[in-house]
């Protein structure tokens, strides 16, 4: 009677006896059995997790040290060699009786390894220690069939605070580099912090220069500007000033020229005027004056002494009278004379016309004031010997005599000779 054995992917089947000469291996697979002449048996391939702890073992400082490392080993169902070295190694045993042999394996090579190390090593390279504990521990296993998959120092620990020590003078030197660290990165803040004000005030004070560089120029410019335009504006009103001085001056010549042409007029109309009055007395004085000469010389010399005694009383009267016009006279022609010497001043430019303009305003007030006493009498006794005008041509005569004389009189009081300035104009 044949059976049919099979196993799953975690163990496989070793069938010897009747058959084969050497074992037949199958790993997670089927295959027939014959009872009695063959014998079936079967071997686990499931991972085994190891702890390897080694307690005290000294190191090659003298050091007592304890490690622990966890291991990860299984017997390999694909290599057949390697199974069939397993198979002679463990078949018939428990899986504890196997793991117990891969654990003091490894525990050995883990104490060998750890014999040749400082703790220091141990505790800061524990890639190297474990990468060591793998590859010793691995050749080994090999030869029973087991290959280690993994393996991880998990602890090291000690009795005697060696590694609190190291821990202890790590920690201070680390919290030395940690406070220099920290020192220097202040120092470092600092001085780039003390750097980077510097630069902003260099910036700062290098805008700041510019700032008052672009200043200067734009006052610069405004000031050159400011005066050009200062000095246009200038010649513009001084041309505009002397523009309308021209034609104010221009205007006041043509004033002026108007007014001698009416002062000419006005002069043309006095003199027809008193042309017109003087025939007017020779038509009502002078003719029938002339009509009574015989009679008046008859009977002025009948009169003689009496008429000569009234006339001289009347002549003293009338001189009297005319002192005090002429003083009146002088008085108001002094004053009239300055107010004309600042006017004088304010037309110098305009010379011979202006003493042209006085003299026409001047003469006929003079000869008005001149008449005013005689339109004023209201009786007028003349004696005549015979000799030169009489009645309103004498009258004339004297008026006229006397405004001839004010140039003398205005050059007695002010020392201003105006027919000679008239003539030197």
């Amino acid at each position: 009677m044949v059976f049919f054995e099979t196993c799953g992917p975690n163990e496989a089947l070793v069938i010897s006896g009747c058959g084969y000469r050497k074992p037949l291996l199958i790993p997670g697979g089927r295959a027939f059995v014959w009872p009695g002449v063959q014998q079936c048996q079967k071997i686990s391939l499931n991972t085994m997790t190891l702890q390897v702890e080694s307690p005290k073992v000294y190191t090659c400082e003298g050091v007592p040290i304890s490690v622990t490392g966890i291991a990860q080993v299984k017997i390999q169902g694909q290599n057949k060699e390697m199974l069939a070295t397993a198979c002679e190694q463990f078949l018939g045993k428990k899986d504890a009786e196997i793991r117990q042999i891969a654990l003091l394996t490894l525990e050995g090579h883990q104490r060998a390894i750890m014999g040749t190390m400082t703790v220091e090593e141990i505790y800061k390279d524990r890639k190297k220690f474990s990468k060591q504990v793998f590859e010793v521990a691995s050749s080994d296993l090999v030869n029973m069939g087991i290959t280690v998959i993994s393996y991880t120092l998990k602890d090291v620990s000690d009795d005697q605070g060696y590694l609190m020590s190291l821990g202890m003078a790590r920690t201070a030197e680390v919290k030395r580099d940690a406070r220099m660290g920290e020192a220097e990165a202040r120092r470092d803040a600092k001085i780039k912090e003390a750097y980077a004000e510097q630069q902003r005030m260099e910036s700062r004070f290098l805008n700041d220069a510019e700032i008052a560089k672009a200043q200067r120029d734009f006052e610069l410019k405004k000031a050159s500007y400011d005066t050009e335009i200062f000095t246009k504006r200038a010649e513009a009103e001084l041309a505009y000033e002397l523009q309308a001085a021209k034609t104010r001056q221009r205007i006041k010549e043509e004033q002026m020229q108007i007014k001698v042409v009416e002062r000419g007029q006005e002069i043309a109309v006095q003199d027809q005027e008193i042309q017109r009055k003087e025939r007017e007395l020779e038509a009502t004085v002078r003719k029938p004056a002339e009509a009574e000469k015989f009679k008046l010389e008859t009977l002025a010399e009948a009169h003689k002494k009496r008429v000569v005694l009234e006339a001289e009383a009347e002549a003293e009267a009338v001189k009297i009278r005319g002192e005090a016009e002429a003083f009146a006279i002088e008085a108001k022609a002094k004053a009239e004379a300055e107010q004309m010497a600042k006017k004088a001043d304010a037309w110098k430019e305009y010379e011979k016309a202006a003493m042209i303009d006085m003299l026409l305003n001047t003469i006929p007030k003079i000869a008005a004031e001149v008449s005013a006493p005689i339109s004023k009498a209201k009786k007028i006794t003349m004696v005549s010997s015979g000799n030169g005008d009489v009645g309103a041509s004498k009258l004339t005569s004297e008026v006229l005599d006397i405004v001839s004389k004010v140039p003398e009189v205005v050059k007695n009081i002010t020392g201003v000779d105006i027919m000679r300035s008239v003539q030197a104009a």
